[in-house]
């Protein structure tokens, strides 16, 4: 339950998402329990009281993120960039620097299974639009993009199933030190990023239960008024970063249905070719 105080220390209400961020994600969301609720698909914590009193818990997450970076470094990473975290920041800046797009690849975020929406464990992953150019700086976006689309995927099926995302609250290693990878979010899923005053969200939920239930606050509400926000530093969405994105991510889903779902009656024939036309325009800038 870290993740669901992370939520709490947060400072999680109705129509706040917490995505409490490191080696996976948790997505934590709160409804009231006197409105309806209906069963998610895919979404398989749906808790009352889980995370807050009064509340609906629904948790969703997925099953690999900074770990699916630190795979590639130790793994698959040139020795020109160093090892362990020299290599993130050497990739990070190079990755920056790249244009939405212009990698023409995309990869899918299963190298560690898919927990949410598809919950299989047999899935893995997957980088389509690779050539002899490939460099190791667009891999890693793409695998930054990557479970930027996963992270849509989630708020997308909470929406369809009439749960309110009005803002989206991050915490953790990655939300706290990676500028980079909270605006791949913010442009993939077209909407703010914001971050988590504490650094140590967890904690800190844990913290206001506890001044609640030591008297210093007469309701978790109130305790979280008290002892809960977020940083003045908002990652908001590029415009012409989310067009490509939105362009992207339609490749991303017929990846995602076509290799997760037993039902897909599309085609991926063109899949290689949309990539590289979206890759050349990107490049002709």
């Amino acid at each position: 339950f870290d993740a669901h105080m992370g939520a709490v220390g947060a400072g999680c209400s109705d129509g706040s998402l917490v995505k409490i961020m490191g080696t996976s994600t948790c997505d934590c969301i709160v409804a009231p329990l006197d409105k309806s609720l209906p069963d998610v698909p895919g979404v398989c914590g749906i808790v009352p009281e889980s995370v807050s009193p009064g509340m609906y818990g629904l948790e969703a997450g997925q099953s690999a993120v900074g770990d699916i970076f630190n795979w590639f470094v130790k793994h698959l990473s040139p020795a020109e960039y160093g090892s362990d975290a020299a290599a993130h920041v050497k990739l990070t800046e190079a990755a920056a620097r790249l244009k939405p797009g212009e990698s023409g690849l995309v990869a899918l975020d299963w190298n560690n299974g898919n927990r949410t929406i598809l919950v299989d464990p047999l899935l893995t992953g997957l980088l389509v639009g690779q050539t002899l150019h490939t460099t190791a700086p667009e891999v890693y976006r793409a695998l930054v993009e990557a479970t930027a689309f996963g992270a849509l995927t989630i708020i997308r099926r909470v929406e369809e199933y009439g749960v309110t995302v009005n803002e989206v609250i991050n915490c953790g290693g990655i939300a706290e030190k990676n500028a980079f990878v909270m605006q791949v979010y913010a442009d993939v899923c077209n909407r703010p990023m914001k971050i988590s005053r504490s650094a140590q969200t967890c904690a800190l939920g844990a913290a206001v239960f506890g001044a609640v239930v030591g008297g210093e606050h007469d309701s978790v509400e109130a305790a979280q008024a008290a002892m809960t926000g977020v940083k003045e530093t908002i990652y908001e969405p590029i415009p012409e970063n989310a067009a490509v994105y939105a362009k992207l991510y339609e490749v991303y889903r017929t990846l995602h249905d076509a290799f997760g779902t037993p039902d897909f009656k599309g085609s991926l024939s063109g899949v290689m070719k949309d990539l590289i036309a979206i890759r050349d325009k990107a490049r002709r800038g």
